[in-house]
This record gives C-alpha cells, sequence and structure tokens, in this order.
C-alpha cells in the first residue's frame, strides 16, 4: 500500500518499475561521481540494490554498487529476474 503512490509515478513515466531507488535531492551533491551515475536512469520502485540487501544492512556505497551494476548490466531478463526476487522477499517478510 505505501507504494501506491510510486505506482502512479510508474503510470504517468516519471518512474520506473525496475531501476535505482529515487536518490533524495539534499544529499545528491555528498555523492561521488561514481554514485551519481545512478541519476542516469528512472528511478525504479524496485531495483537491484533493494533484492540484494535491506535498507538498514547495505550502505550508502554497496547500493551505489549495486545500482551501478544494474545500470551498466541492465537486460529485460535482469528485470524479470529483479521482479520476482521482489516478489519472493515481499512474500517472505509478510509470512505468506
Amino acid at each position: 500500500l505505501d507504494e501506491l503512490p510510486e505506482m502512479w509515478n510508474v503510470l504517468i513515466g516519471d518512474m520506473s518499475v525496475v531501476g535505482p531507488r529515487p536518490l533524495l535531492m539534499r544529499y545528491v551533491s555528498r555523492y561521488s561521481p561514481f554514485q551519481t551515475r545512478r541519476m542516469e536512469v528512472k528511478p525504479g520502485v524496485t531495483g537491484w540494490a533493494q533484492v540484494n540487501g535491506l535498507r538498514g544492512d547495505t550502505d550508502l556505497a554497496a547500493r551505489a554498487q549495486h545500482d551501478i551494476y544494474y545500470i551498466e548490466n541492465w537486460s529485460l531478463w535482469l528485470d524479470v529476474q529483479i521482479i520476482l526476487l521482489t516478489f519472493a522477499r515481499w512474500r517472505g517478510t509478510n509470512g505468506y
């Protein structure tokens, strides 16, 4: 339910289903040139960083590393894998 506003952003074209999570603009000035590469693609509701660690389990550098991997290795198959892993993790955390 908390992702519903983000799905609206997907429908109007501001976001993608899969991609790096949206960045907080107030922190962009702190990013290295490597980390700012995350801004090369539309942000997504879910992404490679999300299926490879929970937000509290990984630091900004590790999440950026996963996001850059996604950007450099994008494919439809990778998007499908991320969506399937997202649902698997969601089901696992909700006791289903």
